[in-house]
């Protein structure tokens, strides 16, 4: 490893970073030479079909599995020399958890608090706080079993939260709630980065993502395909800035004088409307008007096509399974 790779690794703003991270199953590569980073405090989504290698990073980098090849630090510690520091570090709420059915919400969360080591009297307290945190105060008492399942998921989040980690890695903690519990786990998850807990969470809701998190990742087939900003996944994901131009008349002398700008890479006629691909996401589009005024041509509408999450991860990825 080189010295400059090195310094990438110890970095002090970054709650993860892999290098080269990789984790086979006899012939099958799960993950492949996964190079990822997480700034601390980010809320980080984690993009990727079923069987893309979400669910096998997340579970290497919470140390339930050792990686093949490659390196990783988490909050600043080695992956494989210092599990048992990442452990105290980390929460992890796996896609599917057991829970004890039998037992009571506060009960299941002493328990925890227990296996931590926390002194009883700071249970307690740290219990309480947890619940209202997670909503689930009225439901102290009631058994586990009684609980919905967007409780129980709520309850899921409030387990990992008991020994205060500082980063949480969550594999699909929405997955199977009606869309009024989704939004309820999202607003705790806001919450959770507002307290500054760095935040890795798995979801197919790519919408509910990209309104959530400030940096994503993409992976198929164990590959990363992007890595950084919410806000740069178009460009750098290479998906076209487009901008629709509605013009009362003259549609041709339009086209015509739209596809001699250098900001324009593509200008065609499309039903009513002009489609224009920008060579650039953040291309000032003042040029598009100018060009028109300039043909005689009266502009009637103007509007920037904005490409989400969803949109992005069709068009860059295959849909392959591994």
């Amino acid at each position: 490893m080189d010295a400059n790779r090195t310094s990438q690794v110890s970095d002090d703003s970054l709650a993860v970073e892999t290098l080269n991270l990789t984790r086979r199953y006899g012939d099958l590569v799960a993950v492949s030479s996964l190079n990822m980073q997480v700034h601390r405090g980010d809320l980080f989504g984690f993009i990727g079909s079923n069987g893309a290698g979400k669910t096998t990073t997340l579970r290497i980098l919470s140390t339930f599995l050792i990686p093949s090849e490659g390196a990783a630090r988490v909050l600043g510690h080695d992956l494989k020399r210092e599990a048992d520091k990442v452990r105290h570090n980390i929460g992890y709420m796996p896609d599917f958890f057991g829970v004890y059915k039998d037992m009571e919400v506060t009960e299941y969360l002493d328990f925890f608090g227990a296996c931590y080591k926390i002194p009883f009297k700071k249970r307690e307290t740290i219990v309480r706080d947890i619940l209202e945190l997670v909503g689930l105060s009225e439901k102290r008492g009631a058994l586990i079993g009684a609980l919905s399942r967007g409780m129980q998921q709520r309850l899921g989040l409030a387990r990992v939260l008991v020994h205060d980690p500082q980063l949480l890695l969550l594999d699909e903690p929405a997955s199977g709630l009606d869309p009024r519990a989704r939004v309820e786990v999202m607003a705790i998850l806001q919450e959770l980065q507002k307290m500054g807990k760095t935040i890795i969470i798995s979801s197919h809701i790519l919408s509910e993502l990209q309104n959530l998190c400030n940096r994503v990742a993409i992976i198929e087939k164990g590959k990363l395909i992007y890595c950084g900003s919410v806000s740069g996944v178009t460009e750098q994901t290479g998906v076209d800035p487009v901008v629709w131009v509605e013009v009362n008349s003259e549609t041709g002398i339009a086209v015509a004088a739209l596809r001699q700008l250098p900001e324009v890479t593509e200008a065609e006629e499309t039903e009513s409307r002009i489609r224009v691909v920008m060579q650039a996401a953040d291309t000032d589009i003042s040029c598009i008007p100018e060009a028109l005024v300039r043909a005689n041509v009266k502009l009637v509408g103007l509007r920037r096509e904005s490409v989400d999450l969803e949109d992005v991860y069709l068009q860059v990825t295959r849909g392959e399974t591994q």
